[in-house]
């Protein structure tokens, strides 16, 4: 699997899947955190110019993220791909890239943590709770009582700027979305 790689540099690496596994419509939950668990970093001002490059990168990318949630030293977050154009790998790469400025003097560590999450954790009720498990961070860290205090956390529905975590119908305003998305691409994709 890891045959294409410069072993030098694999040993400096954490191991990927084939790109394959990143492309299409992949659900991956990544966390990218922070060199030597910086903080400070995080702010109503960060968290706003984060939004825009989501939005952009989510666009760009073809991606949906259902949840994020901006921790004083990481950030988690899930990208569902859209289309046969989806490709977390190279979206990742970019909102990194993008991030590096908003994020100075804190650096990101050199490469994210990725789970690719496999056919039964793509199931309704999983996914939903990988999500939750997600969203219910700040308040195991002891940063908030209940996760809807907590101001840095959300989703990017690229073209549905009124869908959001905190409305009591977001699952079933997401699926449909997801839905409508995927059944609008196939179209596309043939």
């Amino acid at each position: 699997m890891y045959a294409d790689r410069d072993p030098a540099r694999f040993a400096r690496s954490l191991p990927r899947l084939a790109v394959a596994h990143y492309q299409d419509r992949a659900v991956v939950f990544w966390t990218h955190t922070m060199e030597k668990r910086a903080t400070g970093w995080l702010s109503d001002a960060f968290h706003h110019q984060f939004l825009e490059l989501m939005l952009h990168t989510a666009a760009r990318y073809d991606l949906l993220c259902p949840v994020y949630c901006l921790m004083p030293d990481h950030i988690h977050l899930v990208w569902l791909g859209t289309s046969v154009r989806s490709d977390q790998r190279t979206a990742t790469r970019f909102l990194r890239k993008h991030m590096k400025m908003l994020l100075k003097p804190a650096e990101l560590q050199r490469q994210p943590h990725d789970h690719v999450l496999r056919e039964e954790e793509r199931v309704r009720g999983a996914f939903q709770s990988t999500c939750h498990y997600i969203q219910e961070n700040p308040v195991r860290k002891g940063l908030v009582r209940r996760w809807e205090d907590y101001p840095y956390l959300d989703c990017i529905m690229p073209g549905y700027p009124d869908v959001a975590r905190r409305n009591g119908e977001f699952w079933q305003h997401f699926w449909h979305i997801y839905e409508y998305i995927l059944k609008n691409d196939s179209g596309r994709n043939s």
